[in-house]
């Protein structure tokens, strides 16, 4: 069984889980199905993800036929940005939960700290290609998200992609309830994010490394983009401990306490990605893989550079 960290509300979050980002909905259903088979329990969502439904069908199958119970799994997802409006939060959840067949989350995060104009569009884009944002403020957002606890629809809220100035406003926000769980951010040895997340651990909270192997099959890539996958530095070492070069990726974020969500679709590579608990990394290693940041985001958002709440102006 997988390791778990331990949250501030006192719920266990399984340390690997399957990330469903740009997962096809005709695939994500038999991924999350193989995945539960496998003993992953963490599974991370977004309704801007548009995969939500067949998510769902995939977990209730496994809940009818008694593989997992409901309290064994550790179910994530977001707040979309054209949801941030304090009344629009619930909405947006109770969307996520039908689609999900859920009763509750065990995790509700704001996707990002930016908020969009509301309306059929997840990116409303004006005529120069720059997104409408709304006149929404992230700290009011978290209100309506601290409701969304109060009513036992979810066990803890976090955020995600919020750097450091925007976790310190949540944690001085006048009457603040509950303090962010999470906040799950991008991580890998080219993005190591050290000072976000040692701000964040000193705060007690946990954070979550997406696209810890660099995001292959992100839409925007460039033929002359880094790839992490195949980076002969770290395929040597994977090499050493006759593991794959993912499995070290995955390994790593372990060893820096963090929480990681992997992607796949391929039943051969959950599996894989599922096969980190059986070695560790030495010191050394760990260094040199943290000496590989060059600061290369896979999800720096440009189209809300101009954007009063985007996140990564601020060194971190």
């Amino acid at each position: 069984m997988a390791s778990h960290v331990e949250l501030c509300t006192g719920a266990k979050m399984p340390v690997v889980g399957l990330g469903t980002w740009k997962s096809p909905p005709g695939q994500v259903t038999e991924a999350v199905k193989v995945a539960i088979d496998l003993g992953y329990r963490h599974i991370d969502c977004a309704q801007v993800y548009q995969n939500e439904k067949e998510v769902g069908v995939a977990l209730q199958e496994k809940l009818k036929e008694g593989v997992v119970k409901r309290q064994e799994l550790f179910i994530v997802s977001k707040l979309w940005c054209t949801f941030h409006d304090k009344s629009l939060v619930k909405g947006a959840f109770q969307k996520t939960l039908t689609d999900l067949q859920l009763d509750y989350l065990d995790l509700y995060l704001i996707h990002w700290p930016t908020g969009f104009k509301h309306g059929a569009d997840y990116f409303p884009l004006d005529a120069t290609g720059n997104v409408i944002p709304s006149d929404t403020d992230f700290v009011d957002t978290w209100t309506a998200m601290e409701e969304l606890m109060d009513a036992g629809l979810v066990k803890a809220i976090g955020i995600s992609n919020f750097n450091h100035l925007q976790i310190e406003r949540l944690l001085n926000k006048p009457g603040l309830k509950y303090k962010p769980a999470v906040n799950q951010i991008e991580s890998h040895p080219y993005l190591t994010q050290e000072k976000l997340i040692q701000y964040c651990h000193s705060k007690g909270i946990v954070v979550t490394a997406y696209s810890p192997l660099g995001s292959p099959d992100r839409p925007w890539a460039k033929p002359e983009d880094p790839s992490i996958l195949e980076d002969p530095r770290i395929k040597a070492i994977a090499d050493k401990y006759n593991k794959t070069t993912a499995q070290v990726l995955i390994r790593f974020p372990i060893q820096r306490d963090l929480v990681v969500i992997p992607k796949s679709v391929s039943p051969a590579r959950i599996a894989e990605n599922f096969q980190v608990f059986d070695f560790e990394l030495s010191k050394e290693d760990m260094a040199t893989l943290l000496s590989y940041n060059r600061n290369w985001r896979v999800c720096a958002l440009v189209s809300c550079a101009t954007h009063k709440d985007y996140p990564f102006h601020a060194e971190f």
